[in-house]
């Protein structure tokens, strides 16, 4: 039996609006519908374009926060939730980031990832709550919601910012009011998706790359990677232990005998053996560099005056 909920609130926002390019939806033939489909999603990367310059803050407010010690949370509920637990989850195999360092808020908890609580995201006092009790000084905290209005999401960020947190929200509604106490707003304008109101669509696919862009360009500054290496992974299984080989072959090219030798004399630490590699240092002052350096290898190289290839 459907419930009907005892409120009904208006969104005034272009993705709730009907797309004037996709009424005649129903009545195409598949490879028309997809290719109807299609052409919505390429108006998603000029929309994040536009926002760059306000992500650029924001990367730069989690980059201070996790070198001072303190923490990232993304907030979100249904697809946005989704999305930034995917995101948070990818960062452990990918660059080794410590467990800790983002932290996920879902509305409706573990419970929603599978199936919808759609009440869930009208809880502010729910998201205030939960960001009270974990939020603290000098974290950052990024919401998102593509109507910018999900109580649970706001009520979050108000608790955040109470705490002593930066705070950015990711939305795509450019009529969304009430955001003047967020630090940094990073308004994504997919306008009027296929299926009207259907944000898992244009809008959640802006959020996804916002938040591979925000993750990464935040990976990359505090020094996870070695050009456009990923030179913090662990080799966990086979196929990873290939993947640390080919990556120190390519940044050094050095013969695979010889990489493999010095992973091995590095404990499986890929940036050691990296640094030594390419500097010439034993592997304890390879190491002792990086830790000098905050785990930059560059600036680890620059340290045993090597130069970086």
């Amino acid at each position: 039996m459907m419930t009907v909920p005892r409120q009904a609130v208006h969104v005034d926002s272009p993705t709730e609006r009907r797309n004037p390019r996709t009424t005649d939806l129903d009545q195409l033939s598949t490879l028309d519908l997809l290719r109807s489909i299609n052409a919505e999603d390429r108006l998603v990367p000029d929309a994040v374009a536009a926002a760059l310059p306000a992500l650029a803050a924001a990367v730069d407010f989690a980059v201070d926060a996790l070198r001072n010690g303190g923490r990232v949370h993304y907030v979100g509920a249904g697809t946005s939730g989704r999305l930034a637990t995917v995101d948070a989850a990818e960062l452990l195999p990918t660059y080794n980031a410590p467990p800790g360092w983002f932290v996920v808020h879902h509305a409706g908890g573990a419970v929603a990832l599978q199936t919808a609580v759609e009440d869930a995201e009208d809880q502010d006092e729910a998201g205030a709550a939960e960001l009270a009790a974990s939020a603290s000084p000098g974290d950052f905290v990024l919401g998102l919601t593509a109507s910018g209005r999900t109580p649970y999401v706001l009520g979050a960020l108000r608790a955040a910012r109470e705490r002593g947190a930066r705070t950015g929200l990711v939305f795509s509604n450019p009529h969304a009011t009430g955001l003047l106490d967020i630090d940094v707003l990073i308004e994504v304008d997919t306008g009027p998706e296929v299926v009207a109101g259907s944000t898992r669509m244009k809008a959640g696919t802006a959020q996804k790359l916002v938040l591979t862009s925000f993750s990464t360009a935040v990976m990359v500054k505090l020094g996870r990677t070695y050009s456009n290496l990923m030179v913090s992974m662990r080799a966990t299984n086979a196929k990873l232990r290939g993947r640390t080989l080919r990556i120190l072959r390519e940044a050094t090219g050095v013969p695979q005998q010889e990489c493999a030798r010095a992973l091995d004399e590095a404990h499986g630490d890929l940036k050691v053996a990296l640094v030594h590699l390419l500097s010439g240092a034993d592997t304890e002052q390879a190491a002792t560099a990086l830790t000098v350096a905050d785990g930059h290898v560059r600036q680890a190289l620059a340290a045993l005056g090597a130069t970086a290839l």
